[in-house]
């Protein structure tokens, strides 16, 4: 079965039940599975053609929902693209995924159309979700469970982020995992995430219309809307990040809301301090569920509702195998720490046209996570810190080569390095070690704003520090790890 058919199985299920609630827009089951038929076969007739990319530069609403739908039906590809992007960042995803359609809100069409310009990539640019023509609109090709589906481009530990390939076989194989992970009757369903997230698409929005529950879509976080929207909807079950339920907590406990139909909330991205999960539980009345993925398999482990273990990121969900393993790939015993390796039919397909770093990430079947953490005799997983140089602030993961290639272009920079620095509530912050170039000046606030119209503003350094030199080793390279160390004392 694909996505497409998924949605077209609920609606035959439940046809006048609400599928999606964003704002004052509803739109049913039955209308979203006719109109993303009709919008699939639009998508035809403008030349596309199975396999093509299609961008999605759209913030959560109910015409994202039947973007996705429709490239899903139609056989294309979609890429759905953060709104916090910035142009040059816009303009790279389009030109490595090849997207030939960029759909993009209308508030976001002179982002858009920069990024394209100069570019082969996309031949079109589109604002407006438009049914098929009068005449015989093209019939829909067959579209198979192998075929790819979507490429989300995540930070990896290069320069530039990496496209990860799911089909749509391997988008079910993830969320089946969190329907399992929490068996709590759920009928509405708030995502409280951007639907260009895995966590929101995998974890929310497609478990929510394989069940034909509805999904209740906040614009963007921010703690008193959210609580609001559990109020109003009787919404069932949250997943966020640690800073999120940390500002739900607060938000809770100063101006309480009625909560009580909430049944489950997960949490990820980054470890949570146990004294937040008491404070929610006693705030929400149900545990706050620690639990780790990764966007190129989804979900790993997570803590079982009447044994969850504060601290730990939990067990092994079903269908997932994980292990902890030495540098040689052996397994370590339980205890000891290791780097994280999984093996589940959910695991992507690929790094979109990069042979290289998938080869690296998925060897004999097994997805090297770079993440270090150890496992306990009763097979509870516990996080021990990163292999890679990922900065991870507030869930999101950055990029240091990323940053440090925006800041390069500044023609008063001779040299950079960013690392992250510890930090409360969102876990890291972003620190740039910064040499000048000789004669030339910059002061903080000028790289800050330089950085900004170059990164998502989670990416744009928080301090910027000036050194003559920055340490490098024997072989001339910057030693970032001496910089982290300077970084974690200072902290």
């Amino acid at each position: 079965m694909n996505l497409g058919d998924l949605l077209s199985t609920s609606a035959s299920r439940v046809p006048g039940r609400t599928a999606v609630i964003y704002g004052n827009d509803r739109i049913s089951y039955e209308q979203l599975d006719r109109e993303t038929t009709s919008h699939a076969k639009w998508f035809l007739e403008q030349g596309c053609r199975p396999g093509d990319r299609v961008a999605i530069l759209w913030p959560n609403s109910v015409e994202i929902v039947k973007l996705l739908f429709a490239c899903f039906k139609a056989g294309l590809i979609a890429v759905p693209i953060h709104v916090s992007m910035k142009v040059p960042e816009i303009a790279f995803v389009l030109d490595h995924s090849r997207a030939v359609m960029c759909m993009v809100h209308p508030n976001l069409v002179p982002d858009a159309l920069e990024a394209s310009r100069g570019s082969a990539s996309p031949r079109t640019v589109h604002s407006v979700l438009e049914p098929v023509a009068d005449r015989q609109p093209p019939d829909l090709l067959v579209v198979k469970e192998d075929d790819p589906a979507m490429v989300l481009y995540t930070s990896g530990t290069t320069a530039r982020p990496k496209g990860v390939t799911h089909t749509h076989k391997t988008i079910q194989q993830i969320f089946s995992p969190r329907v399992t992970a929490t068996p709590e009757v759920v009928e509405v369903v708030l995502v409280i995430t951007q639907l260009s997230y895995i966590t929101a698409l995998c974890g929310s929005l497609l478990p929510a219309i394989a069940t034909g529950a509805t999904t209740v879509l906040a614009p963007g976080f921010e703690a008193p809307l959210v609580l609001d929207l559990i109020e109003r909807f009787q919404c069932n079950f949250i997943a966020g990040l640690p800073s999120m339920m940390g500002h739900l907590v607060e938000e809770q406990r100063e101006r309480p809301r009625e909560v009580r139909s909430l049944r489950a909330a997960l949490v990820g991205g980054d470890s949570m301090s146990p004294v937040t999960q008491k404070r929610f539980r006693s705030l929400f009345g149900i545990p706050l569920r620690e639990a780790y993925g990764m966007t190129e398999i989804g979900l790993l482990t997570a803590n079982p509702k009447e044994a969850t273990r504060p601290g730990s990121l939990g067990r092994a969900v079903a269908g997932v195998e994980l292990r902890i393993v030495d540098n040689q790939g052996r397994e370590v015993p339980d205890g000891q720490t290791g780097q994280i390796i999984a093996r589940s039919p959910g695991c992507f397909v690929g790094y979109w046209d990069d042979p290289q770093a998938t080869a690296e990430a998925i060897r004999d079947g097994w997805l090297y996570t770079g993440d270090l953490g150890h496992r306990d005799e009763e097979g509870y997983v516990w996080f021990d810190g990163r292999e890679k140089e990922i900065i991870v602030r507030g869930g999101y993961n950055i990029s240091p080569q990323e940053v440090e290639e925006a800041i390069y272009a500044h023609p008063s920079v001779r040299e950079v390095a960013v690392v992250g620095q510890p930090a409360p509530v969102y876990g890291e912050r972003v620190v740039a070690y910064v040499s000048l170039r000789d004669g030339r000046t910059a002061d903080e606030e000028e790289l800050r704003e330089f950085a900004r119209a170059r990164l998502a503003d989670h990416k744009v350094p928080e301090e910027f520090i000036f050194l003559a030199a920055l340490p490098k080793g024997v072989t001339g390279k910057i030693q970032r790890r001496a910089l982290k160390k300077v970084a974690a004392t200072a902290a």
